[in-house]
């Protein structure tokens, strides 16, 4: 199926590894020029010239989960262009029981997971609006409908970009920028690969067994019963960023793996 993104430009945030540079590929394969994003400039470059395809990939690096971050990353993106695409994909989580997270993590987590959304969004709507088509995409999480208990924190976060999304999505109705939500599920990225790690090490078995038991232990609602990979999420990333999703907007769309136990 081509999904007629050759000659879009889209920016995925954080894709530099996992699932962000899954969407990156995805996209780039689609024909699409994606500006590869990631805090440090090296690695951001490394990730761009690994990433190969029908389109191109562009290195624009900064850390976008700050004010003054994000501000020179926009400033640096001028010398791209025009953004048809927004993937609102940078992230942070880490597991911390309820009363050990100090009010700082709060609002770290905030300012990584909601801010970076809302400060790019923000910056490039209004040029998608201006010229009548548009994508914005926000990778959000099962966590924001069944929040987890080991990290009540990432679970709120991902909870405030649906809210964002809504919002966004309702204020720019009829000027053909689509807003919407992927919703992963546990996917097999190396921050995951090292969590199961440290699960594995506290329980004195091997990472892999513990990769093995982690599913059916810790998400046993899940009707895949396996951890799912990025690319898997990369390809509704890139079927929503696409004009074959012209009618879905607004909506908070799960590839979890049948997860959430409801049917909303």
């Amino acid at each position: 199926m081509d999904l007629q993104l050759t000659g879009k430009t889209a920016v995925v945030t954080g894709s530099t590894a996992g699932i962000g540079k899954a969407i990156a590929q995805a996209l780039v394969d689609e024909g699409a020029t994606v500006v590869v994003n990631g805090r440090d400039a090296e690695r951001t470059q490394a990730a761009a010239e690994s990433i190969k395809g029908a389109g191109r990939a562009i290195a624009v690096h900064g850390d976008v989960g700050s004010t003054d971050g994000a501000a020179e990353f926009l400033e640096r993106l001028k010398s791209v262009g025009e953004i048809d695409i927004l993937v609102n994909n940078a992230g942070i989580f880490q597991p911390q029981p309820f009363f050990e997270i100090p009010d700082e993590e709060w609002l770290r987590f905030f300012e990584v997971n909601v801010m970076s959304g809302v400060r790019l969004s923000r910056a490039l709507a209004t040029g998608m609006q201006d010229r009548g088509w548009g994508r914005i995409l926000f990778i959000s999480s099962e966590s924001s409908i069944s929040i987890p208990a080991e990290m009540v924190h990432y679970g709120m976060t991902k909870t405030a970009q649906l809210s964002v999304m809504r919002g966004l999505a309702k204020t720019l109705k009829g000027t053909g920028v689509n807003v919407n939500a992927v919703l992963p599920g546990p996917t097999w990225t190396d921050g995951v690969a090292d969590f199961v790690a440290q699960l594995a090490e506290d329980e004195g078995i091997s990472a892999e067994e513990m990769r093995k038991e982690f599913i059916p232990r810790f998400r046993p609602n899940s009707l895949i019963e396996r951890f799912i990979e990025p690319e898997e999420v990369a390809s509704m990333v890139a079927w929503l960023s696409s004009p074959l999703s012209s009618v879905t907007t607004g909506a908070a769309l799960r590839v979890e793996g049948g997860l959430v136990d409801d049917l909303g």
